[in-house]
Formats: structure tokens, C-alpha cells, sequence
């Protein structure tokens, strides 16, 4: 068994360009689901990451890492623990979608990942965007003004 072979989807992701029945996202799962945001595939991330769960991140990343220029945004604003099993699926697949002429980049303003990624090194790869681009100008134009 080779190292990364814990993070693979449950199913096989290297066909999902090709295979137009597969263009959707996986379906939501407890603990990552996928959505558009204008021209980003948003993969929302919710609770615990760790070893027994990364799988559940790595199906949907790898979904989204199979379209072509994808530009994906990992929000990680409702997860309570991530550990370095997160971190490798979200380095694989930086790496997948950097080699198909897109970007991942992570969505999160919580110091703990901040620290996380800034101890693993990972802080120049990943800098965390505040929030989701063009979702913050949505609420300003949604009549909040009198």
C-alpha cells in the first residue's frame, strides 16, 4: 500500500473529465459539499478532518480537480479540527488543479489554521482569503441600505 493511498476517493477520479455522466459533484457528504459561485467551485467543509474523514474532503476535491482550469475555493469557515490528513488532500489537489492551468486557494479567517498552515510551511501556498469573492458585494446590494 502506498502513502497516499488512504486519501483516494471511494470511487475512481481519474476517468471524471472524460466521463460526462460523472460532470456533477459528488453528492454532499458530512463532511464536504461542492457548489458553484460564479466562476468558483466552492467545496464547503464542515466539522472534523482528520485521518478517518479526509477521504470524505479528498472525493469532492478530486471532483472538482478533474475540470478543466478549474478554479476552486476550499472554505474551511465551519470546520473545528483539521489536521495534516486535510492538509495533504488539499496539497494533492492544489497540485492536480495547478497541473490542469487552475488554482485552489482556502477560504478562512481562523487563527488556528493560520497556524496550522503557517507551521506545516504551507502558509505561502494557502493564504486564506477572508471570504468567498463577490459573495461579501452580493450582501451590500441585497437592499440593506434604507
Amino acid at each position: 500500500m502506498t502513502p497516499d493511498a488512504d486519501d483516494r476517493a471511494p470511487y475512481s477520479t481519474e476517468d471524471l473529465a472524460a466521463d460526462s455522466l460523472r460532470s456533477a459533484p459528488p453528492p454532499a457528504n458530512a463532511h464536504a459539499r461542492t457548489r458553484g459561485c460564479g466562476p468558483f467551485t466552492v467545496v464547503e467543509v464542515v466539522g472534523e478532518i482528520d485521518l478517518a474523514t479526509a477521504v470524505f474532503l479528498t472525493e469532492h476535491l478530486d471532483a472538482a480537480a478533474a475540470r478543466p482550469e478549474p478554479d476552486v475555493l476550499v472554505d474551511l469557515r465551519q470546520v473545528d479540527f483539521f489536521d495534516c490528513s486535510g492538509l495533504r488532500a488539499l496539497c494533492r489537489a492544489e497540485s492536480r488543479i495547478r497541473d490542469r492551468g487552475g488554482r485552489l486557494r482556502i477560504v478562512s479567517e481562523a487563527p488556528r489554521i493560520q497556524r496550522l498552515l503557517s507551521g506545516a510551511g504551507l502558509l505561502g501556498r494557502f493564504a486564506p482569503l477572508p471570504g468567498i469573492p463577490g459573495e461579501d458585494d452580493d450582501f451590500r446590494t441585497q437592499g440593506n441600505n434604507p
